[in-house]
């Protein structure tokens, strides 16, 4: 197997953890029903039935989206997973997961990179934290392989080449060059570097105003796409949702961020890239609520969600996923 790393020190200890947790991790729903060619066989794909793009990285981390429900947390405790790494900028669900035993940490972290003291962090947590682990952002596509990837190879668990093919086996998308270059250099840790990392592994971390915004926005987007597939009323699994309560709330949060100071002071495009979503989620709105009382399906509701999405991948190449972006 290649490997990035100096030989000796490391590879025992690789090697024993590995041992030492591949029965913990038969993971209940089997072994791989992909994995990437070359690459060791821990790096495989699972047959899960609730969590989005969950990934076996290694005996002791895996990689997916967002457990959703009580179906999602029950899987992951029967998978026998201890401790749940959220790298998304949701807020976990964190009361759920102690009624499965579970324990949450959160340490979220943007599209365009994962910061330092955040690279460490996840290096320690996934060497020191009760495992097996279940690293997730949202999709379980772009956040969390990089997370996992990056945390992996810091804590010496894989190797640099393996890092880089957990992202091609997840979907990363090459657009999120921040997340790559994290990947591309993260190098393993020395024992008495990670033995100085401060074990600081919150259930809950405040994120900045911008980002919990941001946030919210997907979230009511994702709900309207759940509407939108059930023809614009409530999902089985949801019977909560309301399609034109779900785009007022979403016009509200666009009109509330353009309000703020923040995205006045951004490039002149991000901010007029919100008001065109504002605007699309206000005709959404409307459209919905002349048709609540009808059989018939919203005539524009399927071109605007879709319009929407366009709205929000624009801003995501331009200003997201690129940390460098003007």
């Amino acid at each position: 197997m290649a490997s990035s790393f100096a030989a000796g020190q490391r590879r025992p200890l690789r090697h024993l953890l590995m041992m030492s947790l591949l029965p913990i991790v038969a993971i209940a729903n089997g072994g791989a029903a992909e994995s990437v060619s070359g690459v060791s066989h821990d790096i495989a794909r699972l047959d899960s039935e609730f969590l989005p793009n969950a990934i076996r990285v290694h005996p002791r981390v895996i990689s997916g989206g967002t457990p959703d429900g009580s179906n999602a947390f029950a899987e992951l405790r029967t998978m026998g997973v201890r401790t749940l790494i959220s790298v998304d900028g949701m807020t976990p669900d964190v009361e759920s997961a102690k009624k499965y035993g579970l324990r949450y940490v959160h340490l979220p972290h943007g599209y365009d990179g994962i910061a330092d003291d955040r690279f460490k962090s996840l290096a320690k947590g996934v060497r020191t934290l009760p495992g097996p682990i279940y690293i997730h952002c949202h999709h379980g596509k772009h956040r969390s392989p990089a997370a996992a990837a990056a945390g992996c190879v810091g804590a010496g668990l894989i190797s640099k080449d393996e890092a880089e093919e957990l992202l091609k086996l997840a979907g990363t998308g090459k657009n999120y060059k921040g997340l790559f270059a994290v990947v591309h250099k993260a190098e393993p840790l020395d024992e008495d570097e990670i033995d100085a990392i401060p074990a600081d592994f919150p259930e809950t971390t405040e994120i900045a105003p911008m980002a919990e915004a941001m946030v919210k926005i997907a979230q009511a987007f994702h709900n309207l796409e759940r509407l939108q597939a059930s023809g614009w009323k409530a999902p089985a699994d949801h019977p909560d949702l309301d399609a034109v309560h779900e785009a007022l709330l979403l016009r509200e949060h666009y009109t509330e961020m353009l309000r703020t100071d923040d995205a006045r002071s951004r490039p002149k495009r991000f901010y007029q890239i919100l008001a065109e979503g504002r605007d699309l989620a206000q005709r959404l709105e409307v459209e919905l609520d002349e048709h609540r009382a009808s059989a018939a399906q919203p005539r524009s509701g399927e071109r605007l969600l879709t319009a929407l999405g366009n709205n929000c991948k624009a801003c995501h190449v331009k200003f997201r996923d690129n940390a460098f972006a003007d």
